[in-house]
């Protein structure tokens, strides 16, 4: 097995070791606001722009400093350049976004009573569609994976010990100009990516993270629901 940062690279987008080019373009943010407005990316990201490996390293230093249980450290980052292995990857995310849709799962069905956040979720599911057309074309992907034995029942143990970190490396990249997206869809073919990526019996996949520059200035909060329909105090 490779190290914990594992790079399929034939591709100059990202073996690329130059100082970033776009260092200069890094927003200046506070903590609130990179909390606050690191959003899933989909439509936004620019396919055009090389994204260099040291830049991703940066992020993902970053997102090895997130807790582990037991302070355990077995997650694992497969960076994933290659164009051929890009394009297959996409084409699996592709096929499974097509079987969610097509089993009646679109986003803006959801809230048929709420119709400003049906009109958001619709904008979202319009966004997911336009990824799965793209995601081959996404100049890096990040497969963020965790080596684990999976036991029956409650798993949070074992995700507890990925997902911060997958969420370190979303707000590493968005503090350095890049846009991210949480996807977990491909999943419906982690057998058939591990096989094409060489990922070993026992390494099990947790997130897709597409990476790349995004147009336009900035972001801002999502609108939630309020906090008082989803806080408890001492009791349900």
């Amino acid at each position: 097995m490779c190290s914990r940062f594992c790079v399929t690279c034939d591709d100059p987008t990202v073996t690329d070791t130059t100082p970033d080019a776009a260092a200069s373009d890094r927003p200046e943010l506070g903590i609130d606001e990179l909390l606050t407005t690191t959003r899933s990316v989909r439509k936004r990201l620019d396919l055009t722009r090389t994204v260099s490996l040291d830049l991703v390293k940066e992020c993902l230093e970053i997102a090895i400093q997130a807790p582990t249980g037991s302070n355990s450290q077995t997650w694992h980052f497969v960076v994933i350049s290659d164009p051929d292995l890009r394009e297959k990857i996409g084409g699996y995310y592709r096929h499974s976004v097509e079987r969610y849709l097509a089993a009646g799962r679109r986003a803006g069905d959801r809230y048929p009573d709420d119709p400003e956040r049906s009109a958001t979720l619709a904008r979202i599911g319009d966004s997911t569609e336009w990824l799965a057309d793209h995601m081959g074309q996404v100049p890096v992907l990040v497969l963020a994976c965790i080596a684990a034995d999976l036991p029956a029942g409650n798993q949070a143990g074992v995700w507890g010990s990925l997902l911060p970190a997958v969420w370190n490396y979303m707000l590493a990249a968005r503090s350095r100009g890049l846009g991210t997206c949480w996807t977990t869809l491909h999943l419906r073919y982690e057998r058939e990516i591990a096989d094409l990526l060489g990922l070993p019996d026992g390494v099990h996949q947790g997130v897709l993270i597409p990476t790349a520059y995004y147009t336009g200035s900035t972001f801002k909060p999502a609108k939630r629901q309020p906090l008082d329909e989803v806080l408890h105090l001492n009791r349900w």
